[in-house]
């Protein structure tokens, strides 16, 4: 057994990356068991037969996906590795498994999504037998868009002009994105291991303006779609051109499975993690993605979990995932995410705005007003605001945001007029200040915020 970092500046590790991939043509059956070949991973090697790959965030081992080994060795392997991350202070999970784990090894699972399932030798039934899919495609085609697969040598060479217009696009791409760059799972890479990928790209008067890497999965005769990537400015329906490219050059092969990755918090998943998925959908759009996928017509679904050792019943696997797609510290990646998205908070500001309005509306605050008639015009006026900031927030508008902007700058001169004339000869302990601060500061912050935000690039569908 054997434990080492991946990194592709050592001869030696070139070697281990070798290894790694023998085992993944054997027993590669996870979606995204090719993923474990790019940078940033560790491996443990249980024999010449077996290989987990994982990432450590400091307190917790997250393993990518189910080991990479026979299937009748898989519980085996699950537990000589939990005893190895014991005995090395270490926490256990493992993030994207599917049901196949959870039957095989003693490990608990957490539903945490949906991922579509293709068999590429029937995706001209489907485009067949479903009229809006077939619009879509022939918007793309009348707009003047092609698709064509690229051969690793275009994309290997930093000067070829197919790598620049690729290059641009990711760069508008991530620069779209709401949330700072991830790692582990997600991580942006589609020029590892060129050889081993196919490529497509979508092209429109000689500009890249939607790529497509799929990696294969090769104990399932198969491929997974890594990246989709698509310009804003790509017309209609270039998406589903490049999925129809990719799935007829599959159908030539005879390839029998392709899927395009998971749907996360789609399908039946706990209760908590629905809220989840509402609260975080100003970061992700977690509806509209897995509707893309479901118009695309999988011929089925497939659960996939974050699965962890059976004997421990502790809720810390899904704080060890997120910190490994974090990269080591959600609170960093929690800045850089709202520095990079001011709208963010905007968001954030209007939900807090609900129960600040609801307090203003208690009868036992009504001494904090000069008068009923007084304190219902703020409630009325926040909910308008709060109905403004919601719309806002919904689709960013910089008119709107420059209205509300401006009306909430009013608010904070009228709300400090009012404190200083009523409210502060009336203060009597730390409560009365406290609240007196929130309304006198807050208004001024988000004031501040709109103007801010306006100026920075509005939220793209993710």
């Amino acid at each position: 057994m054997s434990s080492s970092d991946a990194t592709d500046r050592h001869d030696g590790i070139d070697m281990e990356h070798q290894r790694v991939l023998a085992l993944l043509k054997r027993y590669g059956w996870n979606a995204t068991s090719f993923q474990v070949l790019e940078p940033g991973y560790s491996y443990w090697f249980d024999g010449d037969d077996a290989c987990v790959a994982y990432v450590d965030t400091g307190h917790a081992w997250v393993v990518a996906g189910a080991p990479i080994a026979p299937y009748e060795r898989i519980a085996q392997v699950s537990e000589r590795f939990e005893a190895h991350a014991a005995a090395s202070g270490r926490r256990l999970c493992f993030f994207a498994t599917e049901q196949r784990m959870l039957d095989a090894a003693p490990v608990k699972g957490l539903s945490i999504g949906e991922q579509p399932v293709w068999d590429p030798r029937r995706w001209e039934e489907g485009v067949r037998e479903s009229r809006s899919l077939r619009e879509q495609l022939r918007r793309a085609r009348a707009k003047g868009v092609t698709v064509r697969e690229v051969s690793p040598a275009e994309l290997k060479d930093p000067a070829h002009p197919l790598r620049a217009g690729v290059d641009r696009l990711m760069e508008r791409w991530l620069r779209s994105r709401r949330m700072a760059p991830m790692g582990f799972l997600v991580q942006l890479s589609p020029y590892a291991w060129a050889d081993e990928r196919r490529s497509f790209v979508a092209e429109r008067n000689g500009e890249v303006v939607a790529f497509l890497s799929a990696v294969p999965v090769y104990a399932r005769n198969g491929w997974f779609v890594q990246h989709l990537l698509r310009d804003k400015k790509a017309p209609n329906g270039t998406a589903e051109l490049l999925v129809d490219g990719v799935m007829r050059a599959a159908a030539a092969e005879g390839r029998s499975y392709l899927t395009l990755g998971l749907a996360p918090l789609a399908g039946e998943v706990a209760g908590w993690l629905r809220a989840a998925r509402l609260v975080g959908t100003p970061l992700y759009d977690f509806e509209g993605l897995r509707a893309f996928k479901a118009r695309l017509r999988p011929h089925a679904w497939d659960r996939i979990h974050l699965a962890w050792p059976a004997r421990h019943g502790s809720p810390l696997p899904v704080y060890d995932a997120l910190t490994a797609f974090a990269q080591g510290s959600l609170a960093r990646f929690g800045v850089a995410t709202l520095l990079r998205r001011p709208q963010l908070l905007v968001w954030l500001v209007t939900v807090l705005l609900v129960p600040w309005t609801v307090l203003l509306a208690l009868p036992a605050n009504a001494h904090r007003f000069p008068s009923p008639l007084v304190q219902w015009g703020w409630v009325l006026f926040d909910v308008g605001l709060t109905v403004g900031l919601f719309s806002l927030v919904r689709r960013w508008r910089t008119w709107l945001a420059t209205l509300l902007g401006s009306v909430i700058a009013g608010d904070a001169c009228l709300t400090l007029l009012e404190a200083l004339l009523y409210n502060v000869p009336r203060a009597r302990g730390l409560g009365d200040w406290l609240i007196l601060g929130v309304a006198v500061l807050a208004p001024s912050v988000v004031a501040v915020l709109l103007f801010w935000a306006r100026h920075h690039p509005t939220l793209e569908p993710t």
